[in-house]
């Protein structure tokens, strides 16, 4: 089949803003392992700017993972039951709820801070803790699943597989387990990766929350721009770009659709 000449002019469009989006992460990894990159390429490539990153930052690093497992866990022991409630309750008063829980995406995340402190702050330990950063995380991060996982919901009548599952004679867990979440699995795939993504690289409401013992990578990477070389700096985004990927590329090898097994029974 001959393809178009509109084919190609979208291929050549799509290929520009993919170079437009990638080449500047590409200059900015390829700083981290320069010599000098004010001189390029030829002042030489070197592995020292990594290896003083992760002397100086290995704990940030460490901390922001830790701490974007756990908004993912909470994430999906919160808002995919949340949003299982919502798509099955109907009314004024379910939808003023969902209003409710993704209303933190319409405030800035300096102000999420600063009520999560004036409400909080009081109890030290908790403030110190990096479980209070964790806290504004998930309130930041939590409409984003309960979104993707609702809009899933609601794209199929899973009431009926509910129906006809019960009466069978299975119980709600068994239902929920084995109808809801594999029908939302790419819902929830998607909210993973928003989640992770977020709470990984959020720093407005993490730079507010964080103290000198709890400081994660997006304050680090700002702290290392702002007070070392160029080089320092790139070379933090290439450590952060090889540590979180794995995490991204297994959610989405979790996330692809499983091939139906079928048997076939010997006749007798």
């Amino acid at each position: 089949m001959k393809r178009s000449r509109i084919f190609y002019v979208n291929l050549a469009f799509t290929l520009l803003v993919c170079a437009f989006l990638i080449v500047p992460i590409f200059l900015s990894m390829l700083a981290g392992v320069t010599v000098n990159f004010f001189q390029g390429i030829k002042s030489g490539l070197t592995l020292s700017w990594v290896i003083e990153v992760w002397s100086l930052y290995a704990d940030t690093i460490f901390l922001s993972l830790l701490i974007a497992v756990a908004c993912l866990i909470c994430n999906l022991l919160i808002g995919v039951p949340a949003a299982y409630v919502l798509a099955r309750k109907s009314g004024r008063v379910a939808r003023m709820i969902e209003e409710t829980l993704v209303l933190p995406i319409a405030i800035p995340g300096l102000a999420i801070a600063l009520a999560l402190i004036v409400t909080y702050g009081g109890i030290r330990e908790f403030r110190l803790s990096w479980l209070f950063i964790l806290v504004g995380h998930v309130l930041y991060t939590l409409p984003f699943m309960i979104r993707s996982v609702l809009a899933v919901l609601s794209s199929f009548d899973f009431r009926t597989l509910e129906e006809g599952a019960a009466s069978l004679g299975a119980g709600f867990w068994k239902r929920f387990r084995t109808i809801i979440i594999p029908n939302c699995r790419a819902g929830i795939l998607a909210g993973s990766l928003m989640v992770v993504t977020l709470s990984v690289g959020e720093f407005n409401l993490t730079w507010m929350l964080h103290t000198p013992l709890t400081k994660t990578l997006p304050v680090g990477l700002a702290d290392s721009y702002a007070s070392m070389r160029l080089e320092i700096g790139s070379a933090y985004t290439l450590v952060f770009l090889i540590m979180i990927l794995p995490l991204l590329i297994a959610l989405q090898l979790y996330g692809r659709p499983r091939a139906a097994k079928t048997t076939i029974s010997d006749p007798e």
